[in-house]
């Protein structure tokens, strides 16, 4: 839940932008090129210039690891979500050591800002704490995210909160992000995009990791790992501890985020069992109501409105523990199996227990809400009070995964399917009240309970015809039932009972041209229902379906990489971000009718030399709501084609790497989004402004003969220009009626999520 939005630069920016916006990258994870925002005029002009002629160091091409028969079986943990080089399907693949160049105690979507068609949030503005991740302009309760093909998205807003995973990036052993439909995958269907993670591979040898780094705004992480190595050849133990914690770059938006990941492996020739626990507590002050004043937005961007009170003497106050207090626990046990040189096997067994509150400070409540009964005060009646409240979720997930692979010289075949349950209660109560009727602490003014099951079964092929041409074939039936009982926290009866079945086919076919050259084209399917905030804003909502239409060409000679990818993604009463966000948070959705999604993506490496490469990527794209009609100052208004909310028309990329020596990286990356409206209707007070900003990461290794195997020195400039730019925010409308008896005019209003100025982080690993 959170957004944020963009600052405007120049208009010259936009246009030189755009005559020059051939921009590439491949692998961006990989090349850690760090670069972001601008100042004006020359320096902008320069950096734009890089920016396109952009050269990166031949780092990026890292050598592929040796594939033993453990490794393997390792790597089956996600293969039936993930699809290899040669599939008709557009995605990036991203390494544990591309992640480690820039993990200096961001979330996972931050490391992911420069892949193609990504568009990056931060409530806090700094990446540290609530942050979220769009593809293609799809929001994130339409991505899928899978960890060991285990679902990870809460199973009733389809969101994924990145901010329970505390430094998971030290723990990820390579990552996928698959655009568009992508792939069948377990749990909520991908409807745009999808990521799924690998944890960290056993170790044959033993090994030892301390890792702390700090920077501004107070931020600071402190990691400790540790794995015995395979001990008696078979088995291993590997953990993880870590803390994140820093202050925020916007007022009070504080994050202290304590994680742990621990495995257990065993391993024979044919045969790997893992236990993987992993989880955390975080502690964010809330900072999701964003900036709604212009004048505090031009002069104290930083200005925190959360926990904001007026004390009995008038004076503006602030609740020192407006604060997001949850805990999450995963347990997995997985269990791969090759029983000869075709036929493997994958079982995996999941709980998740979730637990948290939301706490704040309500002034002037009225006591109706809370169930409070009138009180007699000196002979006056009491009837609302100030009060410290708190919202909780308690959740338990239950995953069961069964996978078969068979695969010959020209048929890969995996079938198998999915089951989860998610059972999650809903309840509020007050811990503090001046006036408290006849309650007692910790009383519950809300109940509700939710119960969710998510069956699918699927099976997918890739079929090697001839020499030149492979085919791709993917069937999934899911079936989705949602029940919930009891109240929401308006005190409102929140009852629904849907049963969804989707039947989700995809194709596709590789045309191998020659060694160097191939083509491929898919179709897919995908529905998806809609999440518990759309139910309770509008009980008739639909599900959505998509059909996704891509076209690619993959270009290596070489170290020479070039990928385009054409996409037509057409929607049937798309679930689009409507710009407004309920009362915690949340971002509210709306069926759109007919919608599309038409885009170019162009990504590439350039081998300039052996010490500088060149990795830009661009998407331009037209993104339409086919026609939109809504009430306006009293009466309907029909608006015609639009454009789809939160969809920049361009969004680039580029990374430059440096390599002077083996164990020296100095990399620069830029990032370019463009101009996009928060609603629906491109109301001119829901536009957000385009941005360019640059970052610039170095990291060095030190071979020692020592104590330690190797110290790794990294540091990491965000935004070296200083830009205050806008990433994300929240539009909304309400009508008039009591201004002027007899008439309603719309009044609209905006929210915005100022982003970080300039800002550092630096970072020492000892490795033993």
């Amino acid at each position: 839940m959170k957004s944020s939005i963009l600052k405007s630069q120049s208009g010259s920016n936009l246009s030189y932008l755009t005559r020059f916006s051939f921009v590439f990258q491949n692998n961006v994870a990989e090349t850690k090129i760090l670069f972001k925002n601008l100042p004006k005029f020359s320096w902008q002009r320069l950096t734009l210039f890089i920016f396109l002629l952009s050269f990166c160091s031949t780092y990026g091409q890292e050598k592929q690891q040796d594939s033993t028969k453990v490794e393997k079986l390792d790597e089956v943990l996600v293969k039936a979500v993930r699809v290899n080089a040669k599939s008709p399907i557009t995605h990036s693949n991203v390494t544990k050591k591309e992640i480690a160049k820039r993990n200096l105690g961001q979330d996972i979507p931050m490391l992911l800002n420069f892949l193609p068609s990504v568009v990056t949030t931060t409530d806090a503005g700094a990446g540290v704490g609530y942050t979220g991740i769009r593809v293609r302009g799809v929001s994130a309760q339409s991505t899928n995210i899978t960890i060991n093909g285990i679902p990870y998205n809460d199973a009733e807003s389809l969101g994924t909160f990145w901010v329970n995973l505390g430094d998971f990036a030290s723990s990820v052993e390579s990552l996928q992000l698959q655009r568009g439909v992508g792939t069948s995958t377990n749990g909520s269907g991908a409807f745009g995009a999808s990521i799924n993670i690998l944890t960290d591979a056993f170790s044959k040898d033993a090994s030892g990791e301390i890792s702390n780094s700090f920077g501004s705004y107070n931020t600071r992480k402190h990691t400790v790992k540790f794995s015995t190595g395979l001990m008696n050849d078979h088995f291993e133990i590997a953990g993880r501890l870590s803390n994140i914690a820093s202050d925020g770059y916007i007022d009070r938006a504080s994050s202290d985020l304590k994680s742990y990941f621990l495995q257990g492996s065993y391993v024979d020739d044919n045969t790997l069992v893992k236990a993987v626990l992993f989880g955390g507590n975080e502690v964010t002050y809330q900072s999701w109501y964003g900036l709604e004043d212009l004048n505090l937005l031009e002069n104290n961007r930083t200005y925190n409105i959360a926990g904001q009170y007026t004390d009995d003497d008038g004076n503006t106050q602030f609740y020192d523990n407006e604060v997001d207090n949850y805990s999450q626990d995963h347990y997995q046990l997985h269990w791969n199996q090759r029983y000869n040189s075709q036929w493997s096997t994958t079982l995996g067994l999941n709980y998740t227990y979730g637990r948290g509150y939301f706490e704040q400070y309500k002034e002037d409540e009225g006591f109706d809400t809370y169930g409070f009964e009138p009180i007699d005060i000196n002979g006056e009646t009491i009837d609302e009070t100030d009060l410290i409240r708190r919202r909780w979720l308690d959740n338990d997930f239950y995953v069961f995964n069964a996978n078969a692979n068979y695969k010959d010289d020209n048929l890969n075949l995996i079938f198998g399917g999915s089951y989860s349950h998610y059972n999650g209660e809903h309840f509020g109560e007050v811990i503090w009240a001046e006036f408290a009727s006849q309650s007692e602490i910790r009383d519950h003014y809300y109940d509700g309970n939710s119960k969710k099951n998510d069956l699918s079964v699927f099976t997918k092929a890739n079929y090697r015809l001839n020499e030149n041409v492979s085919l791709y074939g993917d069937l999934q039936v899911r079936n989705v039932t949602y029940k919930t009982t009891g109240t929401t926290s308006d005190i409102v009866e929140f009852a629904v009972d849907k049963n969804f079945t989707f039947f989700n086919p995809k194709a596709g076919i590789t045309y191998d041209l020659n060694s160097d050259n191939s083509l491929y084209f898919s179709y897919a399917r995908a529905n998806r229902e809609p999440n518990r905030t759309d139910f309770e804003s509008n009980p008739n909502i639909e599900a959505e379906q998509l059909n996704d239409f891509e076209l690619g060409w993959r270009h290596k000679k070489g170290n020479f990489t070039f990928n385009a990818n054409a996409y037509y993604m057409l929607y049937n009463e798309q679930l689009v971000l409507s710009g407004q966000l309920d009362d915690v948070g949340n971002p509210i959705r709306t069926n759109s009718g007919k919608s599309y999604r038409l885009g170019l993506e162009l990504e590439a490496i350039v081998p300039v030399s052996p010490k500088l490469t060149l990795q830009p990527n661009m998407t331009i794209s037209t993104n339409k709501n086919e026609g939109t009609i809504i009430p306006f100052d009293g009466a309907l208004q029909n608006l015609g084609k639009t454009d789809i909310s939160f969809s920049p028309d361009l969004v680039a990329a580029n990374a430059i790497v440096f390599q002077p020596i083996e164990n020296l990286q100095m990399s620069l990356l830029s990032k370019y989004v463009g101009e996009q409206f928060m609603s629906n209707t491109e109301a001119k007070a829901s536009k957000l402004e385009s941005y360019f900003i640059n970052d610039f990461n170095i990291s060095y290794m030190l071979k020692t003969k020592s104590v330690f195997d190797s110290v790794v020195f990294t540091g990491l400039v965000n935004n070296i220009f200083n830009v205050e730019y806008i990433s994300n925010g929240y539009y909304y409308t309400f009508d008039d009626t009591w201004s002027n008896p007899g008439t309603i005019s719309t009044i609209e209003g905006a929210g915005f999520y100022p982003q970080a100025t300039t800002n550092f982080l630096v970072g020492i690993t000892l490795n033993f």
